[in-house]
């Protein structure tokens, strides 16, 4: 089975999630926004498409015009029923492509810490993430497309995560995240952690404290998603 990851930034990998689709027969193949190039057919015909986290928002496509061709990718993978998992920006990239708002936060979420879940989230997958550390950093949020389904919030992001349909998923927090990696997230955004007033140092101390339980939660609901979501699913 294929699987097709669209990447921003080089740190922000499958981290934790790798080593779970290899076990479960994946092969993975990054395409790197604005770089490289893939085919609507292309990126259909995987079985599994991943649309990763990056520092960029929706709303800059002046700026950065592959947005605009990963929406496209987005709402073509998600009318045609396919399977797709959005984190972060893959998440906001997701919610525009089926018509939702996404606007600036209450402010920037960034560090480990918990997620709340809706009864829908707590009794599917998510719920493996119910009582664990996950890491969050994002400044843009997204209003629940019409016809998803709300799963996860916290006080200051009332919507983390939502449902479009069997298979296709948006999460705004990153379950995928490797804390015994953590440095290359705050190398890679300095700038945003210095502009913000956020301490790296705390960051990090949270990740030798959490990591252990985030990745064995993070692997423990990606192999339950797939498990409840993508096994033995006639796809169209």
């Amino acid at each position: 089975m294929r699987c097709l990851v669209l990447q921003h930034v080089c740190f922000e990998d499958l981290g934790v999630f790798a080593p779970v689709l290899r076990e479960a027969g994946y092969t993975v193949r990054y395409v790197q926004a604005g770089v490289d190039s893939v085919t609507q057919d292309e990126w259909l015909a995987a079985d599994l498409a991943v649309i990763l986290g990056g520092p960029v928002g929706v709303g800059q496509e002046d700026v950065y015009p592959f947005l605009l061709e990963e929406r496209k990718l987005a709402r073509a993978r998600l009318v045609s029923g396919r399977p797709l998992l959005g984190i972060c920006l893959g998440a906001q990239l997701m919610a525009a492509a089926l018509g939702a708002r996404v606007y600036a936060g209450q402010g920037r979420e960034i560090g480990w810490g918990g997620i709340e879940l809706t009864g829908e989230g707590r009794s599917g997958p998510l719920g493996e993430l119910a009582d664990a550390p996950v890491l969050h950093w994002h400044g843009d949020t997204f209003d629940i497309p019409p016809g998803a389904r709300r799963l996860a919030f916290t006080a200051i992001t009332p919507n983390q995560a939502f449902s479009a349909g069997r298979g296709q998923l948006a999460l705004q927090f990153h379950p995928e995240a490797d804390a015994g990696r953590m440095e290359t997230w705050l190398v890679g955004h300095c700038c945003e952690l210095s502009a913000s007033g956020f301490d790296p140092r705390g960051i990090r101390e949270d990740a030798l404290a959490l990591g252990d339980g985030a990745r064995a939660a993070g692997r423990a609901f990606l192999r339950r998603w797939l498990a409840e979501e993508l096994s033995e699913r006639t796809l169209p």
